[in-house]
């Protein structure tokens, strides 16, 4: 398995003995029991990688990768809403109950990887959206993901195994 390794207290990720600068939510971190929607915390514990989406006007190829992915789409979206029946699961704009769009035009989700956090099944109000995405150019804190630079996300992608994770821890 090639698991990813973040810790919050360093600020870093570290994958297949490469550590580059991370990073994380707004609010620092918790543990996953404690994490509530919204709350701007990533949520401490290991993850798997669920799939990949990659946004293809952004000059993105086909990726080389072992991890199950697709193209985003512009309707694209992420139920945030605990009272929806699809929270925490992707959903299609328009949609009935608060979502995220993934189609962003700051470039954080040209490539995410869906963290398998709180999905197995989703409780509603205990974190949704968590993802490991690209970081914003000014290198602001995230909403509760981990993001790294976009070049080391695409370069990482053919070395991923199909069952791997991410270890967040402090």
């Amino acid at each position: 398995m090639s698991n990813l390794t973040a810790s919050i207290g360093a600020g870093t990720l570290t994958f297949d003995s490469e550590t580059v600068p991370a990073r994380f939510g707004r609010n620092g971190a918790c543990a996953a029991e404690a994490k509530r929607e919204g709350d701007g915390m990533t949520p401490y514990g290991s993850w798997p990688l669920r799939t990949l989406l990659l946004r293809p006007d952004r000059a993105l190829a086909a990726p080389k990768t072992l991890l199950p992915w697709r193209w985003l789409r512009r309707n694209d979206g992420w139920s945030d809403d605990a009272a929806d029946p699809a929270y925490n699961r992707p959903v299609q704009h328009p949609h009935d109950f608060s979502a995220e769009r993934l189609w962003r035009d700051d470039g954080a989700y040209d490539v995410v990887l869906v963290l398998g956090h709180n999905d197995a099944p989703p409780v509603p109000g205990l974190g949704s959206a968590i993802f490991l995405h690209c970081e914003q150019p000014d290198g602001r804190a995230t909403e509760g993901c981990v993001a790294v630079a976009r070049d080391v996300l695409l370069r990482w992608l053919p070395l991923l195994a199909s069952n791997a994770a991410i270890e967040i821890g402090k």
